[in-house]
């Protein structure tokens, strides 16, 4: 794609130094915001869409977990990949590349003629989507140069990620119910070319400053484990455990879960490079995006089949009974990202997992005629809890790491993101679908019941890393990491930084 000369909006005066002044790098931030708006919002508009997408194209339950999962199995295995792609050849090339192969997915996955179809164009969007995600985190970067103001930026960042993954069953609803599920694809085409117009017009080009080799061997292990696991787990019910297809998926994902680690520190310049992992808050953001969107993809799919399927509500009738957790999410996600930029990680992420673990244990309770009141809590609380943890996976996933390499370090908590949501989808879904004894109508709400104590689950663990690697023995980590990388120290208190140590080989 040839390159547009950017052109610096009208400013109110000189910005600060060779760089883009405030307004034009808030305008940027809002060019990348509104990318990650369309992909986050594809995560989750097209459950409320499930049951009719079930009726028109005749697709058995794990038809409906491929159509999830071929989104997030591929933008998992394809972030990293095109976050160097873009540190290489330019990272606003890459994007405008991204939007458009999103536009061109959405608008052929509203013409699907069939499952098949469908599932192979949701693989298309994918591959445009990851070419947003992990390269918006570096145009963002690179454009808050002030650790401060990147922190700011990154806590918006966040918020948004909450805010359309929020709005994604409550807009499905309606445009379900008003134009049917090809909809809910094509309301992706006008913002995806608007988004690419702008950043033609605004967004400067810009690399790092020495581009990483890419691992082509790593790349391939990892979409070895996420494919074939994830088919495993989903097909498992259908074929048999024990037959031969999903002993050989599983045979397959066992040996590049092996094979990853151990190629990745023989690499010079790997995929993943194992240092960020000696970092206690990256390795629990990373561990966090996986139970917090693991909860995400299972909640979204488990209600969408009990409000349409079990209690018989139209799609807006389903959307709207997540109105209380899609307005705890608008509330909780930009005040968690104000938090996690004044006060640091660990108080959103507490409250983050109380929150999902107490929608879970109230959902353990739920039958086919439960009362309101219990439904419209358990979604408040779910909202709250995930509401407030995005913004905080996002800022440990960059702290303390060199700008060059910080859409690196985005990408892997973008890609657990991915992981954990087709994980929550292929474990939680299968747990329950496998489990429904007589009709939907009378043995789903039973059968949830152990996807629920899963979720809770989840939520636990999420308050738990959310205390152990923000205290000062994880801080320190973070430090020692940040020095060996070349990276800046990362906050430990609002406007306070640790001294940080010698500098090690």
């Amino acid at each position: 794609m040839p390159e547009a000369t950017p052109a610096s909006p009208p400013s109110a005066g000189p910005g600060p130094g060779p760089g883009p002044d405030r307004r034009h790098r808030q305008l940027i931030l809002a060019i990348c915001c509104l990318s990650l708006f369309i992909v986050g919002l594809d995560n989750t508009v097209v459950n409320i869409a499930l049951p009719q997408i079930q009726r028109d194209l005749d697709a058995p339950a794990s038809g409906l977990q491929w159509i999830i999962d071929a989104y997030t199995l591929v933008l998992a295995s394809l972030l990293m990949l095109f976050g160097s792609l873009a540190d290489r050849f330019g990272r606003r090339r890459v994007f405008q590349t991204g939007l458009l192969v999103f536009v061109l997915g959405s608008l052929l996955c509203s013409l699907a003629p069939g499952l098949g179809w469908l599932v192979a164009f949701r693989a298309l969007q994918a591959v445009g989507g990851s070419m947003l995600n992990p390269v918006a985190m570096s145009i963002i970067t690179n454009t808050f140069t002030e650790p401060r103001e990147r922190a700011r930026a990154i806590g918006v960042w966040g918020g948004v990620v909450g805010i359309s993954m929020a709005l994604g069953p409550l807009l499905g609803g309606f445009l379900v119910h008003a134009a049917g599920w090809p909809a809910i694809f094509l309301i992706n085409v006008p913002v995806g070319l608007l988004a690419c117009l702008l950043t033609a017009r605004y967004v400067p080009e810009s690399r790092a400053p020495r581009a990483r080799r890419l691992d082509p061997v790593g790349q391939l292990l990892m979409m070895v484990l996420l494919g074939c696991g994830t088919g495993a787990i989903i097909e498992g019910p259908a074929n048999g455990w024990t037959s031969p297809l999903i002993l050989g998926l599983a045979a397959a994902a066992l040996a590049a879960l092996v094979a990853f680690p151990l190629w990745e520190r023989r690499v010079a310049e790997p995929l993943v490079d194992p240092r960020f992992f000696r970092s206690a808050p990256f390795t629990g953001a990373t561990v966090t995006a996986v139970c917090a969107f693991a909860s995400l993809g299972g909640f979204l799919f488990l209600n969408t089949l009990y409000l349409q399927d079990v209690r018989g509500y139209s799609p807006v009738e389903a959307g709207l009974w997540t109105l209380p957790m899609a307005g705890m999410m608008l509330v909780c996600a930009p005040v968690s990202g104000r938090i996690v930029g004044a006060r640091g990680p660990r108080l959103p992420l507490v409250l983050a997992g109380l929150g999902l673990v107490a929608s879970g244990l109230l959902l353990t309770r739920l039958a086919a005629d439960s009362p309101p009141g219990l439904l419209l809590a358990a979604y408040g609380l779910f909202g709250f809890g995930f509401g407030f943890v995005n913004a905080p996976i996002t800022n440990a996933a960059v702290s303390g790491m060199p700008r060059a390499q910080a859409g690196v370090a985005a990408a892997v908590a973008s890609t657990s993101r991915q992981v954990g949501q087709s994980l929550g989808v292929a474990v939680i879904g299968t747990v329950v679908t496998s489990s429904v004894v007589g009709t939907v109508a009378t043995g789903f709400a039973p059968a949830s019941h152990a996807g629920w104590y899963i979720v809770a689950g989840l939520g636990a663990a999420i308050g738990l890393l959310g205390l152990v690697t923000t205290s000062a023995w994880g801080t320190a980590t973070a430090t020692r990491v940040a020095a060996r990388l070349g990276g800046d120290p990362p906050l430990t208190r609002p406007g306070v930084r640790e001294a940080p140590p010698e500098r090690l080989p």
